[in-house]
């Protein structure tokens, strides 16, 4: 029981991370939407999720840097490793790949998508405090 209730946090833990440095990357791309020549980036969430869990063949085995941690390191390597460059939508003169409509739909999409992972911590926090106290 208590095997399960740490990885489904652990994993949790991992996706709130992810989400919160792909929320970096796209506020990123929205700051730079008038620097000429600036590349958006863009992270294949799922790809990177599975890499900092260590579904992914070939992923790196999760390993805490301190006791307590959630393997945060590992959630940076993974985001670093599957970042991607955003395809223009449409050619600029000043070569900017940043489209700003696919961004803040990138942005309010990845925001609710944390707002439900905390939620979700949160219940999973609130069942094991219900369980301890025993109510």
């Amino acid at each position: 029981m208590l095997n399960s209730l740490t990885s489904s946090l652990d994993f949790q833990g991992q996706a709130l991370s992810l989400r919160s440095e792909r929320q970096r990357l796209i506020a990123s791309n929205i700051a730079n939407a008038d620097t000429p020549g600036f590349v958006a980036r863009d992270m294949d969430f799922t790809a990177a999720l599975k890499q900092a869990t260590g579904q992914m063949q070939g992923a790196p085995a999760m390993d805490a840097t301190q006791p307590g941690h959630i393997g945060g390191a590992n959630s940076a390597a993974a985001a670093q490793a599957n970042l991607v460059y955003a395809t223009p939508s449409q050619t600029n003169l000043d070569r900017n790949t940043v489209d700003m409509d696919r961004e803040r739909a990138n942005f309010a999409d990845n925001a609710v998508h944390y707002e439900a992972t905390l939620r979700f911590i949160n219940s999973n926090v609130r069942t094991m405090l219900d369980a301890i106290r025993g109510q």
